[in-house]
């Protein structure tokens, strides 16, 4: 077992696992945060979705006082353009692959693996999906924004990825215009995301998990 695989929550369904969820939980959280959610996804019984929910590294983390906390990268200024640590956002995303490969070498094929994160998470997930090498099933991203445009190469092959946007319309924490700025530059690349708006803060609602259980379904039937 590789080191990615001890670092994470895994959810094995009742029947052998034909595809995966690879959900990243934000910043000061940990893999435990979203495991209790999947019940309320409402996937069908004879799902066979395997969940794994990595922990981030511990680390310093420069806007928050230099406090050690699990982080996916440090966060230098939280002013709207999100100056981040662009090389550990890029470790992560190496880490993240791994994880993906892990499941395609235990025969879970990558267009079987959809990527989910959760604001910092989300940031993670978008980069891995759209800079790995193959092509996994989809990718969501809550209450995030797009940190790596410049690292990215336009959508060509890739360009009908599902990807799934939702943020909270009072967000103090990733304001809604960082969600929607993600989502100019998404299209920018050639994509084409789908984009939810919700009355929350910096959380998530039943009824966004409730559509995201049914983008989950949709993009395993593809």
């Amino acid at each position: 077992m590789s080191e990615t695989e001890q670092t994470l929550v895994t959810l094995e369904p009742a029947s052998p696992a034909d595809a995966c969820v690879i959900w990243l939980h934000g910043l000061g959280a940990s893999g435990h945060d979203f495991e209790p959610i999947v019940p309320y996804l409402e996937l069908p019984a004879d799902s066979a979705v395997r969940f794994l929910f990595p922990h981030a590294p511990m680390q310093p983390v420069t806007v928050n006082g230099g406090m050690v906390m699990p982080a996916w990268y440090d966060i230098l200024e939280m002013d709207i353009g999100r100056k981040i640590d662009v090389s550990g956002m890029v470790d992560s995303s190496r880490r993240i692959i791994e994880l993906i490969e892990s499941q395609v070498v235990a025969g879970i094929p990558a267009e079987r693996i959809l990527l989910i994160g959760f604001s910092q998470g989300g940031a993670v997930a978008y980069h891995t999906a759209l800079s790995y090498s193959g092509r996994v099933a989809g990718v969501a991203g809550l209450s995030t924004y797009l940190g790596t445009l410049d690292l990215l190469e336009p959508a060509t092959e890739k360009a009908d990825l599902p990807i799934w946007i939702a943020h909270g319309v009072g967000d103090p924490v990733v304001p809604l215009a960082l969600g929607k700025q993600a989502l100019a530059d998404l299209q920018s690349l050639g994509y084409a995301p789908t984009w939810q708006e919700y009355m929350m803060a910096h959380e998530v609602c039943l009824e966004e998990i409730q559509a995201l259980g049914k983008w989950i379904v949709a993009c395993l039937q593809a």
